[in-house]
């Protein structure tokens, strides 16, 4: 072994914790790259296998009614590759044993006993016989959380009829990976699922025998999506057609793009913060060691060795760092990353897993993470090569000592001796105090940024089930009915209170964007579903105009003011061109709002309800639950404390988990940080200690000289962090919201006050272990060592 070999493995064994520390900080980049990147490219896999096995549409349609034979009609479309047409419809289900009603979307499954499109996966059983109308099979997930087997039976109200069916199987489906029914905010597998009954049983049960009411169609190879949308569209027009829509707008699809968005943000944002705090620790590491090698450099030079020699001895040990901090980065992002993967598939309900986060991602973080340690210690090696060997092996000249405003400031204040030592180290090295300030910054801003989520949360579940919906109940009508409806609710056990609105499609054209969305009509003095406005405080619904929610309107590039074209999609169908009277504030979802006087002023009919919000008597809820079951223009009844509750708990099981990893990666940071300067400190000013020790200082004295440096460092770092932090919640909020879900940049003062406290107590942990070094110092051993 050459002798610059060995003189690095005895630098590594008396150094090999901090560089463990900076290994672990820069390996964290690394896994969270791995492990956001890993997984969204395994989601991704596992996603286009399962759509491409099942045969998953493309475009998607629903009508009124209209004949079979436009089917052909439809399919001779240039760029249509296969169409199917179906039944499809909401029903009210009945369960032995559960007193409140559960809501289902019914699907009609061909002759032939397997759908051409959106082919479902028999989990367990089999699916519907053609010729037995009774034979209902089931998603997974409702089946699951009611209990459901093949064999068991229940009921189910069918376009108002009462009928009893029986399960014959357990399915899943590439159309409905995230079930959220109309009115939900989050999938709620025990009140809401999917029913797959034979098509004579469901186009018996509609009234729509030779008929469909919904069409799906995958397109051809390089075929024109928004040609072959306009010419369903053009065919459907007379049917009812309500406005053929893409995958990009298909709820479930959409969902799980936003879910893969979400990965990439987290890949985008956290990572350049661990490779940049390495690649600073590297440079206090090996900065010091180079200091110290000052002679040793001067006479390895002397005797022959070459300057690149001397630049690839110190190169290899960052080399050396950035490789325990990759393969740590790679072991854990895989391990964590499959994981995540598993967790995924199962809530998704995949069919199988294919974890294949590539080998881009590995070689892409393994470089970004090399060249970290890298040009961390690039600095470092060049101080160490570039001085002669005479300059070199001469003791560096001693700083010059005077006295200056800090000192005049100290007398003044009759600071202690200790006290000014600290601050004269701040003053005269500024540099060295500064990696220290960037670094913990750094882990003020991670820790920031990990708890915003929770404050972000609380705002949207306030806005959502406090300001915006004080409705109990909101029940959804089969059909629209004529607004006295709202009157006859009233009469229903419990009903305190009601309010109607009218949904319906509409397409939202400003030039060459458009989007597909619903279109409320609310009555202008509802109170309790009130539309809020940018400070989230209740905006009175404007007289005229749209109020569109703040995601539209930004997709639309429309502000108050702007005039947009409406086409609207149903009955009596029509084209206006309305302006845009207010912008709102909406967490979930993308919806417009009109007042309903105005509404139907404008398409001349009279009004009309299909949604009604209940204020209920929580003590009469078994009674009004009883009478929606037996009413059958009711499609749905929903309770929002029901969505309230999943909604916490889904929230409450993912981000207790999200923040403890990134919780623990903000103190890594502090760790590495803090006990890196700590350590160099104590190395640096061994002599000066163990003289304070000899002049009769006692041991806390001396100890404070070397913990209130780095402690008063690490609070100056505090007000960096915040700002830092809130920076980065910035990015990640934009990073984390999609068309369904917008993430509002709120952090509360209970954020900072648990970052702040989190990196106080781990840099005090940090410090009390190199303290411990102190106590132990030998100090005949550190008064003999050279100025």
């Amino acid at each position: 072994m050459r002798m610059l070999d060995r003189k690095l493995l005895r630098d590594l064994r008396q150094i090999w914790v901090q560089c463990l520390a900076i290994a672990l900080v820069l390996g964290c980049g690394i896994m969270v790259l791995i492990l956001a990147t890993g997984t969204q490219r395994s989601l991704e896999a596992t996603r286009a296998a399962y759509y491409e096995q099942n045969r998953f549409a493309d475009v998607f349609a629903t009508l009124t009614r209209a004949p079979r034979s436009l089917l052909a009609e439809i399919a001779r479309l240039d760029g249509v590759a296969r169409v199917e047409g179906r039944v499809v419809f909401t029903a009210m289900i009945d369960l032995e044993g559960k007193p409140e009603p559960a809501a289902a979307i019914v699907i009609s499954v061909p002759p032939s006993g397997e759908p051409v499109l959106n082919v479902p996966v028999v989990r367990l059983g089999r699916m519907p016989r053609p010729d037995h109308l009774e034979e209902v099979a089931v998603s997974e997930a409702f089946a699951e959380a009611n209990g459901l087997r093949p064999g068991d039976s229940f009921r189910a109200v069918l376009n108002g009829q009462m009928r009893p069916l029986r399960v014959v199987g357990l399915v899943i489906s590439p159309e409905y990976i995230y079930t959220v029914g109309s009115g939900a905010i989050e999938p709620d597998d025990e009140n809401f699922g999917i029913l797959w009954l034979s098509e004579r049983a469901a186009a018996s049960a509609k009234d729509l025998s030779g008929a469909f009411n919904d069409l799906t169609l995958t397109l051809a190879r390089g075929a024109d999506e928004r040609a072959v949308i306009a010419g369903v569209d053009r065919l459907l027009a007379p049917y009812g057609g309500t406005g053929a829509y893409g995958r990009d707008r298909q709820p479930s699809n959409v969902f799980i793009e936003g879910e893969l968005k979400q990965l990439g943000a987290m890949a985008t944002v956290l990572p350049p913060i661990f490779l940049a705090v390495s690649a600073v620790l590297v440079n206090m590491v090996l900065g010091r060691l180079v200091a110290l090698d000052r002679g040793q450099i001067g006479l390895f030079k002397a005797v022959g060795y070459k300057t690149r020699a001397i630049s690839a001895h110190y190169t290899k040990m960052t080399v050396g760092i950035g490789l325990v901090g990759i393969l740590l980065g790679w072991a854990f992002g895989w391990w964590l990353g499959h994981g995540l993967t598993e967790i995924y598939t199962r809530y998704f309900r995949f069919p199988s897993l294919l974890y294949r986060p590539g080998a881009a991602p590995m070689a892409i973080s393994g470089l970004l993470g090399m060249a970290a340690a890298v040009f961390g210690g690039l600095r470092a090696v060049r101080s160490a090569t570039r001085l002669p060997p005479a300059v070199a092996m001469s003791p560096a000249a001693p700083p010059v000592y005077h006295r200056g405003w800090l000192d005049r400031l100290g007398g003044r204040l009759r600071f202690r001796q200790t006290t000014m030592m600290i601050l004269r180290s701040l003053v005269r090295w500024p540099g060295r105090a500064a990696v220290t300030l960037f670094g913990v910054s750094g882990s003020v801003a991670v820790l920031v940024t990990s708890f915003f989520t929770f404050d972000a949360i609380d705002l949207i579940l306030d806005e959502l089930f406090e300001r915006a919906n004080r409705q109990d109940a909101t029940v959804t009508l089969a059909h629209p009915v004529n607004a006295r409806a709202e009157l006859d609710a009233l009469a229903l056990p419990g009903v305190m209170a009601v309010e109607g609105l009218y949904a319906a499609p509409v397409r939202l054209v400003n030039g060459t964007r458009s989007r597909l969305v619903s279109l409320q009509a609310r009555a202008p003095d509802a109170r309790l579903s009130r539309l809020l406005d940018a400070d989230g405080e209740a905006l009175q619904m404007p007289t005229a105009g749209l109020a569109l929610a703040a995601g539209l309107a930004d997709a639309l590039a429309v502000e108050p003011g702007d005039r947009i074209r409406v086409d609207l999609l149903s009955a009596p169908r029509g084209t206006w061109e309305i302006p845009v009277s207010a912008v709102i504030r909406q967490s979930l979802g993308q919806d417009a709002y009109m007042n309903r006087d105005a509404f139907f002023q404008l398409i001349g009919e009279a009004p009309q309800v299909n949604m009604l919000h209940l204020a209920i008597d929580r003590n009469r809820l078994p009674e009004l639950q009883a009478k929606v079951q037996e009413t059958p223009t009711i499609a749905r009844f929903t309770l929002w404390s029901e969505i309230r509750r999943q909604f916490e708990e889904t929230l409450d099981e993912s981000l207790a988990t999200m923040t403890v990893i990134f919780a623990s990666l903000g103190m890594l940071i502090t760790i590495g940080v803090v006990y890196n300067a700590a350590r160099i400190q104590l190395a640096e000013r061994a002599y000066e200690l163990a003289s304070l020790r000899v002049l009769g200082f006692r041991r806390s004295e001396v100890a404070y000289v070397l913990m209130a440096e780095q402690m008063l460092l690490t609070l100056a770092a505090i007000p960096a962090g915040w700002l830092f932090g809130y920076g980065f919640c910035m990015l990640m909020a934009e990073g984390f919201s999609t068309e369904v879900v917008t993430i509002p940049v709120v952090v509360t003062r209970r954020t900072y006050a648990v970052a702040t406290l989190i990196v106080i107590l781990t840099a005090l942990a940090s410090v009390l272990v190199v303290r411990r070094r102190l106590d132990r110092i030998d100090i005949v051993h550190s008064l003999k060592q050279k100025e």
